[in-house]
């Protein structure tokens, strides 16, 4: 890039390369040997400080650095009371592939019971497994973790956690429910403070001893207070009075850890903190988590049209719980997920919609989930979990294609400590988890690794240009690559967001028709006929779905590790 912006800005040419532009075409060659030679230099690390605390919206490290919580949810607080999958791979094989697939971070879900009652956290894992008929989890957690059937079940809740350490991965403790078992439904008496199984004394004991355990542990650096408030007694008046309470029997137990508060009902709703905060006795601490699904809106991407829906979700979600952002306050998706094997519409649909925000955001997130099968899930043996990023053996990753659909969300874009690049936009692809790449003059622009990003610029004219360089996108016409060009005040270089999506880029192309940014079979980048704008249910608009997205970061990306 700078060969190039030399060239153009000492020349002061803005038309027609000169006579010389065989020698301009040398030196591209020689950059994009450069950059073909800088793609494959190995990222450098940068080992994070704990403990975490918080800055304005931002979770940082003990130096003031960000650190974006890309997590996975691991569950441990079904009937078993073991963490899943230990009767399929070992647990130190589990870690290794959590953080080989670009997690940084477990939500590990546990009972309150299983640190409240005495008989339930002795029992060991044989006799959990055996009290429930799984003869078969006991075959095989003796051949792939034969250390530990003999563990008390908090022995071996602990022992994930050493193992998660020892693989450079952070646990955020999730309190998923009172008595263990399947969540959630309003009427399974776990839901609000007095419920059947919701005793707040019982819960802040359990939080407290829970805090403590773990207290000088490095890797826990969070706990969830409760999963998911809900049922016919929840009210915002209860919900101070407890989540104080409880908020602050967690920092007494361990003042190291970040503590993650939950909205209401079913963790959609923290509207009412617009206006009234937490009272607490310490701060630099606060984190507030939201869940959210395709199935929150039950069936409406299905039945609606995607851009509409996509619009009017995201309005509600923000007037919900993304204003805490805009006040300062950091916001964790605690969960969000999909069918893996790709054939809910619903899913799908929603999926571009929400990876989309969550890269505008640059949300911390924790995906549900890396189960791929469960020993007992509501009465059922081994059921196999399709949302699990992991297949029904603990294998195999359910859906490559799912991962690279995240992979550019599981590092941060910006934040305090992150200044590698001046401010600039990514042009990100929500449907392929990618960004608009330039490779040379030469090339047309492509889909590619969003570590490998394009610096952007989007003027108030709505121009679309190559941050410090006279190089401008432009449509040429239907079913043709967008290109650079360095006339950059005609109609066909002015780009406006239309949609309720806010995701069409569209433009007017040389013969005049309107035309919208598209991606062809190869991740070229085109111009196509505007789709899907409105009213038509049954059309898939995602392959013209893009986001601009504000960013620091520079063409390589460092990794966060303990």
């Amino acid at each position: 890039m700078e060969l190039e912006l030399s060239f153009w800005k000492t020349s002061g040419v803005r038309t027609n390369p000169p006579m010389g532009r065989l020698v301009f075409f040398s030196l591209i060659s020689i950059f994009s040997f450069l950059v073909t030679f800088s793609d494959v230099m190995i990222p450098q690390k940068h080992v994070m400080a704990l403990p975490l605390s918080t800055d304005s919206r931002w979770i940082v490290d003990e130096n003031g650095q960000r650190v974006k919580l890309a997590c996975v949810n691991w569950v441990s607080h079904l009937e078993v009371m073991v963490a899943e999958g230990l009767s399929k791979q070992p647990m130190d094989a589990i870690s290794k592939r959590i953080l080989s697939m670009g997690f940084n971070c477990v939500r590990f879900t546990w009972p309150v019971f299983l640190v409240t009652n005495d008989t339930l956290g002795s029992l060991t894992v044989r006799q959990s497994l055996q009290s429930h008929g799984l003869l078969e989890s006991i075959s095989g957690v003796q051949a792939n973790n034969p250390s530990i059937i003999d563990l008390s079940l908090l022995d071996v809740y602990q022992a994930v956690v050493s193992s998660l350490g020892d693989a450079n991965v952070m646990v955020i403790l999730d309190n998923h429910i009172s008595k263990p078992g399947w969540c959630c439904s309003n009427s399974d008496g776990n839901g609000f403070f007095g419920d059947q199984y919701f005793d707040p004394d019982v819960w802040i004991t359990g939080l407290t001893r829970m805090a403590s355990m773990f207290n000088g542990v490095p890797n826990v650096v969070g706990m969830s207070l409760r999963n998911e408030l809900r049922g016919p007694k929840q009210n915002v008046n209860d919900w101070y009075r407890y989540m104080q309470k409880g908020a602050e029997a967690v920092h007494s137990g361990n003042p190291d850890v970040i503590v993650i508060l939950s909205g209401l009902n079913y963790d959609k709703d923290l509207s009412f903190l617009r206006n009234r905060p937490v009272s607490l006795t310490f701060s630099g601490k606060i984190v507030f988590e939201a869940h959210w699904y395709g199935f929150t809106d039950g069936e409406a991407w299905k039945n609606g049209n995607p851009n509409q829906v996509c619009g009017r979700v995201v309005d509600n979600m923000m007037r919900m719980s993304g204003f805490l952002l805009d006040q300062g306050r950091p916001l964790f998706v605690s969960e969000f997920g999909v069918d893996q094997r790709g054939t809910n519409i619903n899913d799908n649909r929603y999926l571009g919609c929400f990876l989309s925000v969550a890269a505008e955001l640059d949300l911390d997130w924790a995906l549900w989930t890396l189960v791929g099968s469960y020993y007992l899930r509501q009465g059922v043996i081994g059921m196999n979990e399709y949302y699990g990023v992991l297949d029904s053996n603990w294998r195999e990753v359910r859906s490559p294609t799912f991962l690279q659909q995240i992979s550019a969300l599981q590092s941060p874009f910006r934040g305090p400590g992150l200044s590698e690049a001046n401010p600039h936009k990514v042009i990100f692809h929500p449907s392929t988890g990618l960004c608009v790449l330039r490779k040379s003059m030469l090339e047309p622009l492509r889909l590619g690794p969003c570590t490998k990003s394009e610096a952007w610029n989007y003027t108030p004219q709505k121009i679309l240009s190559v941050k410090g360089t006279y190089f401008c996108l432009q449509t040429d016409d239907l079913a043709k690559p967008a290109k650079l060009s360095i006339t950059c005040t005609d109609s066909n270089s002015k780009w406006e967001t239309i949609s309720d999506s806010k995701m069409h880029f569209s433009s007017n192309a040389s013969n005049g028709t309107i035309v919208c940014l598209d991606v062809d079979s190869s991740n070229t980048i085109v111009t196509n006929t505007c789709k899907c704008l409105s009213k038509d249910n049954a059309c898939d608009p995602e392959n013209q779905w893009f986001k601009l997205v504000n960013s620091t970061r520079s063409p390589t990306t460092k990794k966060l590790f303990l």
